[in-house]
């Protein structure tokens, strides 16, 4: 069954306590979440209205509500989606959550927004970041920097040139990372030489690490 003819939206203000939560809904706002929504709104103002039905039930925006009831809010504003049919209503509730999760981070222009943000001695958890998530954003680019500057002053150091290294992260982020920004390759199975020390550890780690291979041949 289509939905009908969306009228154009309006923007309503609702009385909180009229709006009907979805029974059920399947994402979950942990009282802290719910603390952070409230800042923001305390912050920026209600700039997102919730999503409603005909009958004033919540298709997105829950969390929203309850940072509103948080604040005392006697009203937020709201749109009414009256065109949904009842299936596309239940997948909206599902889609609102789920494609913003499905989006990505530049983590070098967000680095350069949160630096600017500290620049101006702004709070900067008032994004969403908690201040160990901060402190790890602006952490992991010195790691990788000493970790190139290391392995390229190692890399020139060695003689005749080699072509696999073996590196070891603190945890799978960081290793993701390095393989990202160092551009590593795994090495199939057998792709090293016999008897050599990787023998011991297997293939699971050891990469094909072509700017030690490049760095060599640009210092002969």
């Amino acid at each position: 069954m289509k939905a009908t003819k969306a009228k154009p939206l309006e923007i309503e203000m609702i009385e909180t306590h009229k709006l009907v939560p979805y029974a059920k809904n399947s994402r979950t706002h942990s009282k802290e979440q719910i603390t952070q929504i409230a800042t923001s709104i305390g912050e920026f103002g209600f700039t997102n209205p919730v999503l409603i039905g005909e009958s004033e039930d919540i298709i997105a925006g829950h969390g929203r509500v309850m940072a509103a009831k948080e604040l005392e809010l006697s009203k937020v504003p709201c749109i009414r989606l009256e065109h949904l049919t009842k299936a596309q209503k239940k997948a909206y509730v599902i889609a609102d959550n789920k494609l913003a999760l499905n989006a990505g981070w530049n983590e070098n222009l967000l680095k350069q927004e949160i630096e600017s943000l500290q620049e101006s001695d702004y709070d900067i958890t008032l994004t969403g970041f908690s201040e160990m998530e901060i402190d790890e954003l602006l952490a992991a680019e010195e790691i990788i920097d000493d970790a190139d500057e290391i392995l390229h002053e190692q890399s020139l150091q060695v003689e005749p040139a080699k072509e696999y290294v073996l590196i070891l992260a603190k945890d799978n982020d960081e290793w993701d990372e390095m393989v990202d920004y160092f551009k590593l390759k795994k090495v199939r199975r057998g792709g090293y030489k016999a008897g050599s020390a990787f023998d011991s550890i297997g293939t699971e780690r050891v990469l094909k690490f072509e700017r030690v291979k490049n760095a060599n041949s640009n210092s002969k």
